[in-house]
């Protein structure tokens, strides 16, 4: 494909510095306004324009065919968008570029376009005319011509690339083909006013029905109801929908229309299952049930936009916080204090592991809140909720993640959400799906990320089930423990737990000074750079606290929260989880995955089994995880 004419753009080694390239319009725009005392927007201006709203339609149909809260049960083809698509269809908007000197092309050609009308209604019969009588059908024989074998191979095999279409690939195609739909879309805005008829409103008009047209047949979610065809059955002749459009994808001799199934029709290239397959989608009974979920929640302000459906670019790359970012933080602000009304779980994102559906369930509640007394009740009743319908669904296993799992007991302080899912188990005796912490995997991956010659660490938040169940293991493999607690009384209790001849080496401290001389340090409690200066030249920070705690110390090293690799063979994985690399998630996240593949039938809740803990390390490799 490289090789062959006009295949390649002409920008492509730019990167984002492509965007670059809109410099002349604004350069032209402030010199016609300051300089030439123009009052009236110069044509730059509305290219300018018609460029941001189209990459406005493209960002909302993504928005939407993410919110799988509303699409699931509409989606096509049930696979995700995977990583490589993403990474291939990154530059799909080039073709705005394109168009956008296309159009200054056009301008500079015929000058009297800057004096048209804002309104002129016959003009809109016209474009309809002109875009039935001659777009239609020069895209059908221009897109049957990619489909021959020098072409597609050298062309538009880019486009097919992607079996699972998303509104973003209706942009990804070579330069030779955004050229020739340059033209087709040029035919009817020069052919109105060529009559006569042509006006600004309609140049706006048509183009972004355009845009949102090819977005809809991109999209992957049936919007259009059956019923509608059923009422009007030409109707069906004259727009497409988006199961049309998608099977083209899947059977590619079929369906090669723009927007309209009438030159399918009449040319014989009609698949015949396109009707009963939009029956069936746009019924909203195309949803397949999950076998795991993830119950994750909301961490900040501004990590809500790292959701699937706000931004690609964002999501498909391990959260950080961006200033470009700032402006959006009122709106995020009123989201956040919208959520308070929500008391239902949402999916957000979901992908596919040995024939298994994986889906993440959001917890409509940011990190902070979990921390206010009384909304402890509301945010326990939205997670038995989730628990509840998983359970009525048929969902086989449930993870909880960090916060919605929270159970701390240091000192004086006794702060427990649910026991780490213990409360719901209790309380629902008969549940079928299984409830689970996954802290068992976490607290294995802590402590195989220890060097096996160190025989001292310091551990904080000692007391809670991952610092109990660190500190036994620990115990047993006859390495020092400088548990970090205020209360006797709970460091008395895990050390009672442990093997008689293991109890010396649990030593209860109480200041940090204790570990001064102590050079692996297991946070599992909010640290701060005064306390963090206790620690010597070369210490490593092990961490399971969330949030990280900063990393102060240049002298130092710090460890990320415990995570693992998924399986290689994941398929469609599209998104990362808050702060990990692409790939990697919550050593909880895969310790809910290892339960189901493993086929365990047990609830791991409440305190973590000390005697699981290599039980379970063992399975994650085994089925293929990777420590990172």
């Amino acid at each position: 494909m490289d090789n062959a004419p006009l295949s390649t753009w002409p920008w492509e080694k730019l990167g984002s510095y492509k965007y670059l390239l809109y410099g002349p319009f604004h350069a032209r725009l402030i010199y016609s306004m300051i300089w030439e005392k123009i009052q009236n927007p110069r044509w730059c201006l509305h290219i300018l324009l018609l460029c941001a709203l189209r990459g406005l339609i493209h960002q909302l149909w993504f928005s939407y065919c993410n919110m799988l809260f509303l699409t699931r049960n509409c989606r096509i083809l049930q696979q995700g968008i995977d990583f490589k698509q993403i990474d291939r269809e990154w530059h799909w908007d080039n073709f705005i570029i394109l168009q956008a000197f296309m159009a200054s092309m056009a301008l500079l050609s015929f000058p009297f376009l800057e004096n048209l009308p804002l309104w002129n209604t016959k003009g809109i019969m016209c474009c309809i005319v002109l875009h039935v009588g001659i777009s239609e059908p020069l895209y059908y024989w221009f897109h049957r011509l990619l489909h021959t074998q020098y072409f597609f191979s050298r062309y538009h095999s880019l486009h097919h690339a992607s079996i699972v279409t998303q509104p973003f690939t209706a942009g990804m195609a070579t330069l030779l083909e955004h050229l020739m739909m340059g033209v087709i879309m040029g035919i009817p805005i020069l052919g109105t006013w060529l009559y006569g008829h042509g006006s600004i409103s309609l140049i706006y008009g048509y183009i972004l029905v355009f845009d949102f047209l090819r977005c809809m047949g991109h999209s992957n979610v049936e919007i259009i109801p059956h019923v509608l065809f059923q009422i009007f059955p030409l109707l069906k002749y004259f727009l497409y929908t988006p199961t049309y459009h998608s099977l083209h994808h899947t059977e590619m001799n079929t369906n090669f229309c723009l927007f309209m199934p009438l030159y399918d029709s009449i040319w014989k290239t009609i698949n015949t299952k396109s009707w009963d397959i939009h029956e069936r989608t746009s019924s909203g009974k195309n949803e397949r049930i999950a076998d795991f979920v993830f119950l994750a929640h909301l961490v900040d302000i501004m990590a809500a936009l790292h959701s699937p459906f706000f931004f690609r670019s964002l999501s498909s790359h391990k959260f950080s916080f961006k200033l470009f970012l700032i402006p959006m933080w009122p709106f995020l602000f009123l989201l956040m204090n919208l959520s308070w009304v929500l008391h239902t779980t949402f999916v957000a994102g979901f992908y596919n592991l040995r024939g298994r559906l994986h889906q993440t369930w959001i917890v409509p509640r940011y990190g902070f809140q979990y921390f206010l007394p009384f909304a402890k009740e509301g945010i326990n009743k939205v997670i038995e909720e989730a628990i509840l319908e998983a359970d009525r669904m048929g969902v086989k296993v449930i993870s909880l993640a960090a916060l919605n799992k929270k159970s701390i007991k240091e000192g004086n302080i006794n702060e427990s959400l649910n026991g780490g899912g213990a409360m719901y188990v209790k309380k629902h005796p008969n549940l079928r799906v299984r409830v689970v912490h996954g802290n068992t995997l976490t607290a294995a991956v802590i402590l195989h990320e220890i060097p096996q010659d160190v025989n001292q660490v310091f551990l904080t938040g000692a007391t809670s089930k991952l610092g109990r169940a660190i500190s036994l293991y620990l115990s047993r493999k006859k390495i020092r423990v400088l548990m970090l607690t205020q209360s006797t009384e709970r460091f008395e209790s895990i050390r009672r737990e442990a093997p008689i001849d293991c109890q010396k080496f649990l030593v209860q401290v109480t200041k940090y000074q204790a570990a001064q001389n102590c050079k692996t340090w297991i946070l599992g409690k909010w640290c701060t750079p005064r306390e963090q200066s206790w620690a010597p030249a070369g210490t490593h920070f092990h961490q399971f606290v969330v949030p990280q705690v900063l990393e102060f110390r240049r002298d130092c090293t710090y460890g990320k929260l415990a995570a693992l690799r998924l399986p290689q063979d994941v398929q469609g994985l599209g998104y990362c989880e808050y702060t990990m690399e692409r790939g990697v998630i919550h050593a909880c996240h895969a310790g809910g995955i290892v339960h189901l593949l493993e086929g365990w039938t047990h609830h791991e809740t409440g305190a973590i089994d000390v005697d699981q803990i290599d039980v379970a390390w063992t399975a994650a490799l085994t089925h293929g995880f990777k420590p990172v």
